[in-house]
């Protein structure tokens, strides 16, 4: 997957309960929190693998996304247009152990500590209201 020629996309798999937190919701965090713009790439990572995407399981899913997608787009809300791919699911494979939990396994590493914690503390800002205590 490294090399970015298995057509496969770096993602986390959300499971959640809609009577805890809604779809809504995880769009908004989902646009919040990264760069819709940028074409297979996100920050100083580059290839197709890094490409945004929304993998859907429902119609409603996908009517949603598409919603959220178009009136982000045409409210100028970024500076370039938003190029993230609104996709059925597909066959998702686990990463390997060493992936699992990386940030928080790895706090001081750098790619961890310069590039997620300013996005986790973001978040955190951000969604506080949202975040169970």
């Amino acid at each position: 997957m490294c090399d970015g020629n298995t057509g496969h996309a770096e993602v986390c798999r959300i499971v959640f309960n809609p009577e805890v937190i809604s779809y809504e919701d995880l769009l908004e965090i989902f646009w919040k929190t990264h760069d819709p713009t940028t074409p297979n790439q996100q920050g100083n990572d580059v290839g197709t693998q890094y490409r945004s995407v929304i993998f859907y399981h429902t119609e409603k899913q996908k009517e949603l996304a598409e919603f959220y997608k178009s009136k982000l787009d045409s409210a100028g809300i970024y500076p370039k247009p938003i190029v993230t791919e609104i996709t059925a699911e597909q066959t998702f494979y686990k990463a390997e152990n060493y992936h699992q939990n990386y940030y928080n396994e790895n706090p001081e590493q750098g790619y961890c500590n310069f590039v997620i914690t300013p996005k986790v503390e973001k978040f955190k800002k951000v969604f506080k209201e949202k975040l169970a205590h």
